[in-house]
């Protein structure tokens, strides 16, 4: 869980004000409807999964709603990873792009924003 707490820090200050009402747990690994409902083939891995409604999703009467929720797979991640350093990297990855989720932005601005990430680009301007 430390690490995942360490991710959260570098979610951008202004995203992070954003951030309400979520649940960010770590399990084991995913369980096996979720990996179906999915469809991850066997011998593919899920390192999270946001579950949630989007904010740009929802309507002025989306309040008094449970929590969303963002999963991070440990044995995954583990398992993918040769080194602690990359599973510190994996981690940090995985939130990001579950957050992305959260924020409604599609997989290919995912992508972006996890490429200047690990290029060491400031993340305040994305």
């Amino acid at each position: 869980m430390r690490l995942v707490e360490e991710a959260l820090e570098e979610i951008p200050p202004r995203f992070r004000a954003e951030i309400k009402n979520v649940a960010v747990v770590v399990e084991d690994e995913p369980p096996a409807h979720v990996l179906e409902e999915m469809e991850v083939e066997p011998g593919d891995s899920l390192f999270g999964l946001y579950q949630g409604t989007p904010l740009p999703e929802r309507s002025w009467a989306h309040g008094n709603a449970l929590p969303d929720r963002i999963s991070i797979y440990q044995r995954p991640i583990e398992e993918a990873c040769e080194d602690h350093e990359e599973i510190i990297e994996c981690v940090a990855e995985t939130v990001i792009h579950e957050f992305g989720h959260y924020f409604g932005l599609s997989e290919e601005a995912i992508e972006e924003i996890e490429e200047k990430f690990w290029r060491g680009e400031a993340m305040d301007d994305v």
